[in-house]
């Protein structure tokens, strides 16, 4: 049986190259509300600069899904994605040796996907579908 797409995807590509950035570490953490859990989850983007599945002992829509449920009115998680640019591009090479994107999820929302456009004096970022 597939496993469910993952309430929060990612993908990044390299600006410059004008191609997938593979092989980037990536954390994806709940912020608020920060009673929910301390788990977080990682991954590395695949070839194609996208995470495929995120890995932690912790099933995140299952996760998600407990949130929802006991979110009040208009409140909504945070959710932070951390990349680790500094290892792709290398040390020293970045101005930026990791970008941390924070955004927010409404609890009517399925999925989120999160691209970042990555160079190494730059970034820029947007909601994706």
């Amino acid at each position: 049986m597939a496993q469910a797409r993952p309430f929060i995807t990612c993908h990044v590509l390299d600006t410059v190259s004008g191609k997938p950035g593979a092989n980037i570490s990536v954390k994806l953490k709940l912020v608020s509300p920060s009673q929910a859990t301390t788990s977080h989850w990682t991954a590395t983007t695949n070839s194609d600069g996208r995470v495929p599945a995120w890995s932690s002992s912790t099933d995140m829509n299952v996760l998600v899904e407990q949130v929802k449920s006991q979110l009040d009115g208009d409140e909504q998680m945070i959710w932070s994605l951390t990349f680790d640019t500094e290892s792709y591009f290398g040390k020293g090479k970045t101005f930026w040796p990791e970008v941390e994107l924070r955004f927010a999820a409404k609890k009517e929302e399925e999925h989120y996907h999160v691209p970042l456009l990555l160079g190494p004096w730059s970034y820029t970022t947007y909601r994706g579908s």
